[in-house]
């Protein structure tokens, strides 16, 4: 009963002092607003990020030679060929369920009077099951184009509407020039992708993603220095890649770590980490704010405490202990910083949802986030009030009647 008294005491100082008390709050509404909106920015770009990484596919890995111990000069058996492609598959089996040698390609075409860029990719059959594009007209790079050698093209749907007004455009031709040959390449596909992050970050003069086979766009026998590869999901990505980086270092018979990987996981833990750091180093700064608070409410409650001196006077000498003036005070204090906490945290969630919903990306709010904002305001009241109770606490009855 002693403690709803004083819940009550407290709500009917702060209603009595209306201003006085929102200034006090102020400094911890600003200071948690913006932890919990830097917090749920973080979190929200992680997501973002991890969705960008989703479209690569889970096992999606490169395995390559590492530059940093090839010195000035590449022989050529150090390079990766379509035979150590196969060995690979062979070796590891349903482990390996894509793998090609990295080959690429660039052209500008040209169709009536519109012009653009195309940057081609080479290929293996059915690469598509891999991603998230979706062929919404023919069909991707099959078996008999790779093996025939086929100039064929799969395109985006933004190249079909702007090259030629319409998203069906398949065996229409695009001129281009692969490997310093001019061709003609027939269009089997249109695909598109759904709509991220990263999608309207092109410019207007970007070029064209297409996809080609992989046998035109790389001379017939050559080497490369990349093999990309789309592992079995199911099981751990890097022991993987670091097994078909050991075997091919083996089957060249070259140097331990002359072949390394590079995975799409990695890349996206290195990106959550330094977000991470990036949302922790922010969050610190801005909970200095959360000081000021406290420095601010202790300022009140000190004034409060002499303001007040003549009413913990008439309440000690009616039989209020020392413990009980003190706790009076601690929960005015505390529930100063709860009620800053609350306004903070709503106001915190209201600016990362606006802030995200004008970047188009999905808001990611952590409840652990928000209790733990309440929480640390909870206790930057109490720990801000201890003094000011105190000296109220201690102060002479006799005294404080006779204050004025």
């Amino acid at each position: 009963m002693l403690l709803i008294e004083n819940i009550k005491l407290a709500l009917t100082a702060i209603r009595s002092n209306k201003m006085r008390s929102f200034l006090t709050m102020l400094g911890i509404i600003i200071g948690i607003s913006s932890v919990i909106a830097i917090t749920s920015i973080g979190d929200s770009a992680k997501g973002a990020v991890g969705k960008e990484f989703e479209a690569f596919g889970k096992g999606y890995m490169y395995l390559m030679i590492n530059w940093q111990m090839t010195g000035d000069y590449i022989e050529n058996n150090q390079l990766l060929y379509e035979e150590d492609v196969e060995a690979l598959q062979n070796r590891f089996g349903d482990d390996i369920l894509y793998a090609v040698p990295y080959a690429t390609a660039s052209s500008d075409t040209k169709v009536g009077r519109l012009t653009g860029s195309l940057s081609m990719l080479g290929v293996e059959a059915n690469y598509d099951s891999f991603t998230n594009m979706e062929i919404i007209s023919g069909r991707m790079i099959n078996k008999s184009d790779i093996k025939g050698k086929r100039d064929n093209i799969v395109i985006p749907v933004e190249a079909a509407i702007y090259f030629f007004n319409r998203e069906d455009v398949v065996g229409k031709t695009l001129p281009a020039t692969i490997l310093g040959e001019d061709k003609d390449l027939t269009i089997v596909g249109v695909y598109e992708v759904p709509p991220s992050l990263l999608s309207g970050m092109n410019g207007a003069n970007s070029a064209y993603s297409c996809y080609v086979p992989y046998t035109i766009a790389m001379y017939p026998g050559s080497g490369n220095s990349y093999i990309e590869i789309y592992a079995n999901p199911d099981k751990d990505i890097t022991e993987q890649a670091e097994a078909f980086a050991k075997y091919m270092t083996r089957i060249k018979d070259q140097e331990e770590g002359f072949y390394n990987y590079e995975s799409a996981e990695s890349q996206l833990t290195s990106i959550n980490e330094v977000l991470g750091i990036l949302s922790i180093a922010i969050g610190a700064i801005a909970a200095i704010s959360l000081l000021v608070g406290g420095i601010g409410i202790m300022n009140i409650m000190l004034v409060s405490v002499t303001e007040r001196t003549r009413e913990i006077g008439i309440r000690k000498s009616l039989g209020a202990r020392t413990k009980d003036i003190l706790t009076q005070f601690l929960i005015e204090a505390m529930i100063l910083s709860i009620i800053g906490g609350l306004i903070g945290s709503i106001l915190g969630i209201g600016i990362a949802t606006l802030g995200m919903t004008l970047a188009g990306i999905a808001i990611v709010i952590s409840p652990s986030a928000v209790i733990v904002a309440v929480l640390f305001s909870a206790f930057v009241g109490i720990f801000f009030g201890i003094f000011p109770a105190r000296k109220a606490a201690k102060l002479d009855p006799i005294e404080a009647l006779r204050y004025e």
